[in-house]
């Protein structure tokens, strides 16, 4: 058990890499220990239209695995429908995303919260927000570390690399990084994670195989360890 809270920023080294299926397993695996948890997806593209309003499939999915309730609205406050980039989304219904509505939002939710925290991205490291202000700017403003989500493909060595020098560039510390394995057919895959771990001096949180079937955030907890962001 933390004591005192401890927040994160999951980041992607591109969309579609697995920040979700991350930041559930890292969820699913601190409810695990006994430790409270929650997380935050302040922006989410690609939502489906239900009774109760716009709901995004990632939110819901790190809903589950929280032990602590929260409004959908406090979890996902910018749901957009169109599954496409969300200051395009926003711009389609004339309407303009804010980083200082996002971090006041996250702010609030987190006040007086003394458990452990993810605050999962969108996309890859300079997602845009508008015509000048990027999601990267919310945990600059937060002042908080960055979990790093790395995709494993063809380029993902590439993509890792130039991301982990933008987060450092931006003045923020890698807590630590996760290879999430998204193509099971993926040549030299070991050949692969030893250049990430000699580049990446950030402690490894997990080595996540292809993972098929139900409940795949419960199956993505047993390769994290955790107890490194507590």
């Amino acid at each position: 058990m933390t004591e005192q809270g401890k927040t994160y920023f999951v980041a992607g080294t591109d969309t579609d890499v697995g920040k979700t299926l991350v930041a559930a397993g890292l969820l699913a695996a601190a409810v695990n220990k006994g430790v409270r948890a929650l997380a935050i997806k302040p922006v989410a593209a690609g939502c489906e239209v239900t009774s109760e309003g716009l709901r995004n499939e990632d939110a819901l999915k790190l809903i589950e695995q929280m032990n602590v309730e929260l409004p959908y609205h406090e979890v996902n406050p910018v749901a957009l429908e169109p599954a496409i980039a969300p200051h395009i989304a926003a711009e389609q219904i004339d309407t303009r995303l804010s980083l200082s509505a996002l971090v006041e939002h996250c702010q609030r939710v987190l006040a007086g919260f003394d458990g452990f925290a993810l605050i999962e991205g969108a996309g890859g490291w300079r997602l845009p927000l508008n015509s000048s202000e990027y999601l990267s700017g919310l945990p600059r403003q937060l002042d908080i570390p960055v979990v790093l989500v790395v995709g494993m493909k063809l380029g993902c060595l590439n993509h890792a690399q130039l991301t982990l020098e933008a987060i450092e560039r931006d003045g923020l510390k890698v807590a630590g990084w996760v290879a999430n394995g998204i193509d099971p057919e993926m040549c030299c895959f070991e050949e692969n994670l030893a250049s990430l771990k000699n580049s990446i001096k950030a402690p490894l949180l997990g080595v996540i195989p292809p993972i098929q079937g139900d409940n795949r955030e419960q199956q993505a907890a047993a390769f994290m360890a955790v107890e490194l962001l507590l």
